[in-house]
């Protein structure tokens, strides 16, 4: 269809785009007898003709009005557009003038209010100058009289006030006055390091001084000073302080020895309830001298103990060891419930960390483990404990300097574990294997328990010593007699046997048994493999459990040291040939049922 179509359907066949005159005329006029109405069609044909005419003339007069209209109606627009850009530049004009009359206006506002500024930062900085003028020559007055009651408030606030002169320094009297302040704090420094000096002579047996008003106001001075000031009368007092005990306990005394380790700490105590009678108020409390003497004391006497250990090692003693390490443990636990050990914040000893959480059952609370016995019974296996959390700052701080002598311990240890297994052997040959029980099958040896036993106490014992190369050691030996365990009480106590049956065939349920028989275990062979295949079953069981536990006391970068996979392996062993020879029992005491039955 054509598009006028499309807009303005129509069903008279005048719009058809296929329009045929002929056709149209022969559909008016389909048989003669129609002709007779011509004249009318000719008409109504002609009515519509004039219709369109009129039709179409009223469409273009409208069209023409409607472009005249247009063009006035864009006339009249633009006018009014014209009109609106003269008013806009109107009120262009007047806001720039407007503008430039506020910037006369307000120029001179902004020229006083920069003449405010300046003025008020000229007034304070003259005021600052005036204090620091003031202040630097009250200073030196003051440090020539040792007024350092008023030195302290004093310097503090002229170096508060020359900070804020650092932008002038390029001013010959500013740098001038910098320089003075430098040069009185150094004075101060030195003479004040002086003073203390002659109230705490370094040379001499006798203290000739004492605390006064004047040292607590030189301390008071020193904490606004440079660092390193404070740092010399620390490291001074402190030297001076202990200088009597470099006296009494010198390496060729007696007292210096081990044995009389008590002395040592006993003498330490009592200096530090006399600093805190007479020397307690004069230095500040951050300052925290009660604990730098102690930790110095520390730090001295692992040197003096290390020196005279290595000298007299061939003396050395697993007892008198053992004495020494306890009162030294316990020194540091006392130093730990007395001090906060803010001052061990160079690194000189670290807080130990908290051990990861663990699900071993040999955890348990072990305060006091060196003395009392902890027994490990099968039921309590299978209960997690949670580890101790060690908190003591000051742990190691004086007993590191055992743990080169520790060797002592360990083979002590060794010659201990070698007498107990010797003992184990001869107790079994006496008591002989364990007497039948039905009811209760193959029970475990005490044995056993005792040697976990042993093992535990020496591993608490030597991880309160240490937590290093010490522990390896330990664990060759737990190590060395978990195997001889193994051979000596369990495999070498298994009845022997002339047959090793490979378990039941088919040619041995063929077979008949002609000549010899394999000879059958006895009730109580039966017990004994069976009490033996228990025990091993319970140390493969705690050696893993002794694996995970010794992981747990050692350093983190020693833990890969510790396997005890090829003393489980060992047990393994002893399980599988305890398992070989119950079954060869039970092979031949069927097979006499079997060789009967094959007969049938």
């Amino acid at each position: 269809f054509p598009p006028s179509l499309q807009v303005f359907p129509s069903q008279d066949p005048l719009d058809r785009a296929d329009f045929n005159a002929v056709e149209y005329i022969n559909a008016l006029f389909p048989t003669e007898q129609s002709l007779a109405n011509i004249d009318e069609v000719v008409n109504k044909i002609r009515l519509k003709i004039r219709r369109l005419d009129d039709n179409i003339r009223t469409v273009v007069r409208g069209q023409t009005n409607v472009g005249q209209d247009g063009r006035q109606a864009l006339e009249e627009a633009q006018k009014a557009i014209q009109q609106l850009f003269g008013k806009i530049k109107d009120i262009k004009d007047k806001a720039e003038k407007s503008e430039q009359m506020v910037k006369e206006i307000t120029r001179d506002i902004k020229q006083l209010d920069h003449a405010k500024r300046h003025l008020t930062t000229s007034i304070t900085t003259l005021n600052h100058l005036h204090m620091l003028a003031g202040g630097v020559d009250s200073l030196e007055a003051m440090t020539r009289r040792r007024q350092y009651g008023e030195v302290a408030n004093l310097l503090q606030g002229v170096v508060n006030v020359l900070e804020h002169f650092n932008k002038y320094m390029g001013i010959p009297q500013i740098r001038q006055l910098s320089e003075r302040v430098k040069a009185a704090q150094n004075e101060l420094g030195q003479q004040i390091l002086a003073d203390f000096e002659e109230a705490f002579p370094s040379q001499g047996t006798k203290r000739t001084g004492g605390p006064s008003n004047v040292l607590r106001d030189a301390c008071l001075v020193a904490n606004v000073l440079d660092p390193r000031i404070k740092q010399e009368i620390i490291k001074k007092f402190i030297k001076q302080h202990l200088s009597e005990y470099l006296v009494l306990f010198q390496e060729n005394q007696d007292v210096a020895w081990l044995d009389k380790i008590d002395r040592r700490y006993a003498w330490i105590k009592r200096q530090l309830v006399d600093y805190e009678e007479k020397y307690g108020r004069m230095f500040p409390a951050e300052w925290c001298m009660t604990e730098r003497i102690a930790v110095e004391f520390c730090h001295v006497t692992r040197a003096e103990l290390s020196k005279i250990m290595r000298t007299r090692a061939k003396e050395i003693e697993v007892k008198l060891l053992l004495f020494a390490i306890q009162r030294t443990t316990n020194f540091e636990g006392l130093l730990a419930k007395r001090f906060s050990g803010c001052t061990l914040a160079d690194g000189t000893v670290k807080k130990p960390e908290a051990p990861p959480p663990s699900t071993n059952p040999f955890l348990e609370d072990e305060t006091g483990a060196e003395t009392d016995e902890i027994v490990i019974e099968k039921s309590d296996m299978d209960k997690p404990k949670k580890p101790k959390v060690p908190d003591n700052p000051f742990h190691g701080i004086v007993s590191k300097c055992f743990e080169p002598h520790l060797y002592v311990y360990i083979e002590s240890q060794d010659k201990n574990l070698g007498e107990l297994i010797d003992r184990f052997v001869a107790d079994f040959k006496a008591q002989g294997p364990p007497k039948p029980n039905v009811d209760e099958g193959g029970a475990v040896l005490p044995s056993c328990a005792d040697l976990f036993v042993y093992y535990k106490k020496c591993m608490v014992q030597c991880s309160q010593l240490s937590t290093g190369e010490p522990m390896i050691a330990l664990t060759t030996i737990f190590q060395k007699y978990l195997r001889e365990y193994a051979w000596k009480i369990l495999s070498g106590n298994l009845p022997k046997t002339t047959s090793s049956s490979g378990g039941l065939t088919i040619t041995s349920l063929l077979k008949e048994k002609e000549g010899s028989e394999v000879a059958k275990f006895t009730l109580e062979e039966l017990c004994l493999i069976c009490s033996i295949l228990s025990t091993a079953e319970y140390c493969l069981a705690t050696t893993q459990q002794l694996e995970e536990k010794l992981k747990e006391k050692v350093d983190a970068s020693l833990m890969e040291r510790i396997n005890l996979t090829g003393e489980m392996d060992t047990f393994s062993i002893v399980i599988s040939n305890s398992i070989q020879l119950l079954v060869q029992d039970l092979d031949a005491a069927c097979d006499p049922a079997l060789t009967a039955m094959s007969k049938v």
